[in-house]
C-alpha cells in the first residue's frame, strides 16, 4: 500500500475536551482541541455534562481542523477516532460522528485505543524530538489512569504495572481539593511547589508490592494531616500552601520513580518514555531527565501539545493502522473500559 499521500482525520472524545487533528503522512497538519470549563464550577468531570458538550464542539472542531491543515474532506484516507477508554456518553458522541463520517465518504473507519495513543504519540513526526526504540517501558500517567507498560513494538504492548484504586491524577485533584484549589488542581500544584521546599512535610509512600500503584492511602494521608494542623492552627494552609504543594509533589514523584527503577531492574530495559495529561508536570518531567544521570536510563518526553488528551495521537495510531490495513467495521462500539 502506497504511503506517499496519507491523509487521516482524528477525533479524541473520551472526556472532556474534544479534539479533531488531520495527519499528512505522519506530520501533524492541525490538532484542535475544545476544552470544557463547565466542570471547573463542579470539582471534576460530569459525564452528562462533557456528552452535551461534545455534540455542541464536534462539527465546528472538525471543520477548524481541516481549514487550518487546508484539506477537503475529500482528500481524507480515513477516519480515526477513539474508541474507548473513556466516559461512556463522550465516547459515543466522537465513535457516532466519526463512523457517520467515514461512511458518507465512504472511506476506511479505524478505531483507536486511547491509552496505546498516549504511548505512540512518541512516534509523531517532529523536529527535535527522538523516538524511542523497541522495546521501551511507557508510564502513562492521567486522571483517569496510571500504568507502567513493556512496548515490543507499535502493537505489541504488555501492561506490567497500574494502579489499584486512584489514579495519579486523581491524587494530585484530590489533594487539591482539599487545600481548597480549584480544578484541575495539578498545575496548580505544580507551579506552587516551584515555589516551596518539597521536604518541609513528609508523606508515607503507599506501601505496594511489584509495579502497581496505590494513591488513595496517600489521598487519606493528606486529608488527615491538614485536617489535624487546621485544628491546631486555622492559618496553617494559608501559610505553608507552597510547601505543602511542594511536599505532595515530591512525595507523588518519589511513588513513580520507585516504581520505574523496578520495572527497569525486572525488564533490563532503559529506555523510558512518558505520557498522559499528568506528564506535563514539570516536576515529573526533571525527575524523569535527573535518571538519565543517576540510573543511566534514556528518556523521552513528548512535545506538550501531545500529553493532555488530543487527536494528534489518535491520528498516529490511525496512520499506522492504516498502514496494516487495520479498519474498523461499521458496526464498532465504543468501549468505556477498553483495555490496553
Amino acid at each position: 500500500m502506497s504511503s506517499q499521500n496519507i491523509y487521516i482525520l482524528a477525533i479524541e472524545s473520551s472526556c472532556d475536551d474534544t479534539a479533531a487533528a488531520v495527519m499528512h503522512n505522519g506530520k501533524i497538519l492541525s490538532n484542535i482541541v475544545a476544552s470544557q470549563k463547565i466542570h471547573e464550577a463542579y470539582g471534576g468531570v460530569v459525564p452528562e455534562l462533557a456528552s452535551r458538550a461534545h455534540q455542541q464542539n464536534i462539527v465546528p472542531v472538525v471543520d477548524q481542523a481541516l481549514k487550518k491543515a487546508n484539506v477537503d474532506k475529500t482528500q481524507l484516507s480515513a477516519i480515526a477516532f477513539t474508541r474507548g477508554p473513556g466516559l461512556m456518553g463522550s465516547l459515543l458522541v466522537g465513535t457516532s460522528f466519526a463512523k457517520s463520517l467515514a461512511y458518507g465518504l465512504d472511506i476506511p473507519l479505524i478505531d483507536v485505543n486511547h491509552m496505546q495513543a498516549h504511548i505512540l504519540a512518541h512516534f509523531i513526526e517532529e523536529e527535535n524530538f527522538k523516538k524511542p526504540p523497541f522495546p521501551f517501558l511507557a508510564m502513562t500517567i492521567s486522571g483517569g489512569h496510571t500504568q507502567i507498560v513493556k512496548v515490543s513494538s507499535h502493537f505489541d504492548m504488555d501492561v506490567i504495572g497500574e494502579t489499584i484504586d486512584d489514579a495519579v491524577g486523581e491524587a494530585f485533584d484530590k489533594s487539591g481539593k482539599i487545600l481548597g484549589l480549584g480544578y484541575p488542581a495539578g498545575p496548580e500544584i505544580d507551579r506552587r511547589a516551584k515555589l516551596g521546599n518539597p521536604k518541609a512535610f513528609q508523606f508515607t509512600k503507599p506501601k505496594v508490592a511489584g509495579l502497581n500503584f496505590s494513591f488513595s492511602g496517600l489521598k487519606t494521608a493528606i486529608l488527615y494531616f491538614i485536617q489535624r494542623e487546621v485544628k491546631a492552627n486555622s492559618k496553617f494552609i494559608e501559610a505553608n500552601l507552597n510547601d505543602i504543594c511542594a511536599s505532595i509533589q515530591y512525595t507523588i514523584i518519589g511513588i513513580l520513580i520507585d516504581k520505574l527503577k523496578l520495572a527497569t531492574k525486572e525488564t533490563g530495559i532503559t529506555h523510558i518514555a512518558i505520557g498522559g495529561g499528568v506528564s506535563a508536570n514539570s516536576g515529573i518531567r526533571q525527575a524523569l531527565k535527573d535518571g538519565e544521570k543517576k540510573f543511566g536510563w534514556t528518556t523521552y518526553i513528548p512535545k506538550f501539545e501531545y500529553t493532555t488528551d488530543n487527536a494528534a495521537m489518535i491520528a498516529i495510531v490511525g496512520h499506522l493502522k492504516y498502514l496494516e490495513g487495520d479498519y474498523a467495521k461499521q458496526n464498532v462500539m465504543a468501549s468505556a473500559r477498553l483495555k490496553l
